[in-house]
């Protein structure tokens, strides 16, 4: 199945407990997202990233807990981000933590997109029950 929508996010930093040196940023971010359209869920999560002295190079990983439905199934699941950029190219994975689904999502497998036009945030969500 494959469902699309939009969503929230709002950022906060939060203090890290590795220190940044030698040009390297380290940040530590909470995650709050609402989403809309087939996926009508909430998530929390938190942001791990580090940020290259060269402009344009940086990774991230992240795992938040979204709760809600897909399509009317009720339920929680985890996801798991693994983000890179380089040179200003982006590679960015998302997917569901196996065994993380619960209530009538519990089985979820799957893999989201996501794109930002004009400031706002869209998903694709690419899934097995």
């Amino acid at each position: 199945m494959m469902i699309s929508g939009k969503f929230d996010i709002e950022l906060k930093p939060i203090d890290s407990y590795a220190p940044s040196k030698d040009g390297i940023k380290l940040g530590r971010m909470s995650i709050d997202k609402t989403f809309f359209g087939d996926l009508s869920a909430t998530s929390q999560g938190e942001m791990l990233s580090a940020l290259s002295p060269k402009a344009g190079s940086a990774g991230y990983v992240a795992i938040e807990l979204i709760t809600g439905e897909i399509l009317g199934k009720k339920g929680s699941f985890a996801l798991q981000h693994y983000g890179t950029m380089s040179g200003g190219t982006q590679n960015l994975v998302l997917e569901v933590v196996a065994d993380s689904g619960t209530g009538e999502l519990a089985n979820l497998k799957g893999k989201m997109k996501i794109d930002i036009e004009e400031r706002q945030h869209f998903y694709i969500f690419e899934y097995e029950l």
